[in-house]
């Protein structure tokens, strides 16, 4: 039943979004007692069907740039090539340490930056 909660939360924050790795991997690691690298490759395996479902409601409202998505998709696959082959040569320790400095980094930023471009059109 923790893992049902777990990949409910996950796949809400997926679908708006967000990033629901943010969700899925602490969750994993600390309530379902997986190590690091089992719980990024359970978040990239979770993270296709949501995507998929994501991406055809976003196209259905007009939201895509179609453009701009297929060179973030380019590089995008690319890094993921590079980022899957450095973090099987990676102690779980490491990795750990690294994924906690991310969240930090992407924790500050969002706490500071400029939030008016962000308010919605009215």
């Amino acid at each position: 039943m923790l893992l049902f909660f777990i990949g409910l939360m996950f796949g809400i924050v997926s679908g708006m979004g967000i990033g629901g790795g943010t969700i899925l991997i602490p969750a994993l690691i600390f309530l379902a007692g997986i190590t690091q690298h089992a719980a990024q490759g359970v978040n990239l395996a979770a993270f296709f069907p949501t995507a998929i479902v994501a991406i055809c409601l976003h196209i259905k409202n007009g939201y895509i740039r179609y453009k701009t998505a297929f060179y973030i998709f380019l590089s995008g696959a690319i890094g993921a090539f590079l980022g899957a082959k450095a973090a099987v040569s990676i102690s779980t320790e490491v990795l750990r340490k690294m994924f906690g400095i991310f969240l930090l980094i992407m924790g500050i930023y969002e706490l500071t930056r400029n939030s008016s471009r962000n308010k919605c059109d009215k």
